[in-house]
């Protein structure tokens, strides 16, 4: 058994990795981190999970963690993750990191995005990218994996396969997604309030996402040449659920047959992409650790279009497929 640890257990994230790992036969959950002073028991954060885990969520310093746990969970914002996750690996633990401070590969990259200073940027650019169907290798016995962040999933698993094979422009590629508002955190925000979202749709983060230099890092590395996307995202007034829509110029004489083809090929044996012929919608994913792509060619334009479940292949199912990954385990382990 893996013992294991989650630091940042509060969050909407944390619920969702936990009904995960309660059903993964590998697993001891150990220790639940929080940042507060008192120590509520779980059940009272996450009433959902009462009678399934007698625990408190605890204050712990990441050597109190390192004593209980193999492997830690780490759902905290960025910035305060890399501060204890440097002294977590020092403490021989392993770790999944939720937040964006090891997926991007430049220090100065993250500074100008996140606007704060990275405290551990030595390990930058040498963690491994928590995106198996692309970097498996990387990631089998790794240490440190950063987690992709959702935007990032979707748009890169259906972009990716169709750069590295050419067959659409690297340049001005447009990227429009939406996100139920889950994928906004748990912490109240003005614009989050029931009577702003509902029957609402707002875009955000225009030019500014941070998700952005995330996704042109990943597709300029597979495509082997810089890519430049215009990313929006948008809310959406539901729970869960995202959907990205990909506009990309195709190459000449490409066939939307044999963009089709190229995605099929290269996700054959990979257990949660399907490449599907219908337009996908985020309810067909839903509580699922798949994500569901398609394409068509309107004119000279490849649209690409990918749903995933942000809370589950956007976050916590990545999670527990790349703990898989890191110890051997088989893949779909707790997923299917």
């Amino acid at each position: 058994m893996i013992r294991v640890a989650i630091l940042g257990a509060t969050g909407y994230t944390a619920r969702e990795l936990l009904e995960l790992l309660l059903r993964h036969p590998e697993v001891e959950v150990t220790a639940l981190g929080t940042r507060q002073e008192d120590r509520p028991h779980l059940a009272n954060v996450h009433p959902a999970l009462r009678g399934r885990i007698d625990l408190c969520l605890e204050n712990l310093s990441p050597a109190e963690v390192a004593e209980r746990a193999d492997c830690v969970f780490g759902c905290l914002p960025h910035g305060a993750s890399a501060e204890v996750i440097a002294e977590l690996l020092d403490n021989d633990c392993r770790v999944i990191d939720f937040s964006a401070d090891y997926r991007l590969n430049d220090p100065d990259v993250y500074e100008k995005w996140y606007q704060v200073k990275h405290p551990d940027p030595k390990r930058m650019g040498k963690t491994a990218y928590g995106l198996p169907e692309l970097f498996r290798d990387q990631i089998r016995g790794a240490d440190l994996v950063a987690n992709p962040g959702c935007y990032p999933t979707a748009a890169i698993l259906a972009l990716a396969p169709l750069l590295r094979a050419g067959k659409v422009n690297p340049q001005g590629i447009v990227i429009d997604a939406k996100s139920g508002v889950t994928g906004a955190g748990r912490s109240p925000k003005a614009h989050l309030h029931f009577p702003e979202i509902n029957e609402n749709l707002m875009p955000y983060g225009v030019g500014t996402h941070r998700h952005t230099p995330e996704i042109d890092q990943i597709l300029s590395t597979w495509a082997e040449v810089e890519t430049n996307v215009v990313f929006t995202p948008h809310l959406i007034p539901m729970d869960r659920g995202e959907l990205i829509t990909a506009y990309a110029d195709v190459t000449p004489g490409t066939t939307e047959n044999q963009l089709r083809e190229t995605l099929q090929e290269f996700y054959k044996d990979e257990p949660f992409v399907r490449i599907v012929d219908h337009l996908p919608g985020t309810k067909d994913v839903a509580h699922t650790n798949f994500c569901d792509v398609t394409v068509r060619v309107v004119g000279s334009k490849a649209v690409i279009i990918g749903a995933i479940d942000n809370l589950i292949k956007g976050a916590s199912g990545a999670a527990v497929q790349n703990f898989n990954v890191v110890y051997g385990f088989k893949e779909t382990m707790a997923l299917l």
